[in-house]
């Protein structure tokens, strides 16, 4: 017996391990799109998620829009409200935000953002709505 007709456990190949082999690989690939396609769809991640609660007394809402203001995980802006008033967020290239209340630190999630916003907020303070039509104030009051 040949050495190239044997492997290094020191079993002989034989044509019908070859075409065994040959069959299973076949099988694998046709079944694999099949396979994954039955696979739930992406679960999204904490930041994807929408969110509504009371923190310290305050109502924050959350959600993601994509194109015409839809609902949308995973993409899009964040459009995020205290107590009824917007609180603009921005990402940052590293995918944290800011607020607009606090430039100066960056938060992982836009709900840790929004947490953070009403805490700088305190008890007293509200979002300034914009007044007028391109007013281009925006930030807090008392």
């Amino acid at each position: 017996m040949s050495v190239s007709s044997r492997v290094s456990s020191r079993v002989p190949v034989t044509r019908r391990g070859v075409m065994h082999g040959l069959l299973a690989s076949a099988a694998a690939a046709v079944l694999a799109p099949v396979v994954t396609a039955s696979w739930p769809p992406h679960l999204p991640s904490p930041d994807d998620l929408s969110f509504d609660e009371v923190y310290h007394g305050r109502h924050i809402l959350g959600a993601r829009t994509g194109a015409g203001g839809r609902a949308e995980a995973g993409g899009g802006e964040w459009q995020v409200t205290v107590d009824g008033r917007p609180l603009h967020l921005m990402r940052r290239a590293d995918g944290s935000y800011l607020s607009m209340v606090d430039h100066y630190q960056s938060y992982p999630t836009a709900l840790a953002a929004a947490r953070a916003a009403v805490d700088e907020l305190g008890p007293s303070e509200q979002l300034r709505g914009v007044e007028a039509e391109g007013s281009g104030h925006h930030g807090v009051h008392a």
